[in-house]
């Protein structure tokens, strides 16, 4: 397995640090857990990630608009993670997203399919 620069973005801070260790546990690096859409797409233009783990209903701002935003001056892989799998793939179809909750061989897929 390939490590990769990861990305986490939660606005539950219990939740992403439980990721981030999770991804650390798997072998990869976080380069920043950030809370709400703006730290989101400053930790991306700081920090240049390989990849982006984003939770797609922020309470401040939108995961979604987060990696719209980062997008626009580059692509990075990415995955979201939320509540409500349908309602991400009604407005991103082709978009790779976990549900929660999710274990460690979903991430570990989902983090190979976004990253092949």
């Amino acid at each position: 397995m390939t490590p990769w620069s990861i990305l986490v973005v939660e606005d539950d801070e219990l939740l992403g640090l439980l990721l981030g260790e999770l991804l650390v546990e798997m072998g990869h690096r976080v380069c920043a857990i950030a809370v709400d859409e703006a730290a989101a797409v400053d930790a991306a233009a700081i920090h240049r990630p390989d990849l982006m783990i984003v939770d797609a209903g922020l309470g401040k701002g939108s995961g979604l608009r987060a990696v719209q935003t980062v997008q626009a001056t580059g692509t990075v892989p990415h995955i979201f993670t939320t509540g409500d799998a349908n309602a991400v793939k009604r407005s991103r179809p082709d978009a790779i997203v976990l549900e929660k909750p999710f274990n460690e061989p979903q991430l570990a897929r989902a983090i190979a399919l976004a990253m092949s």
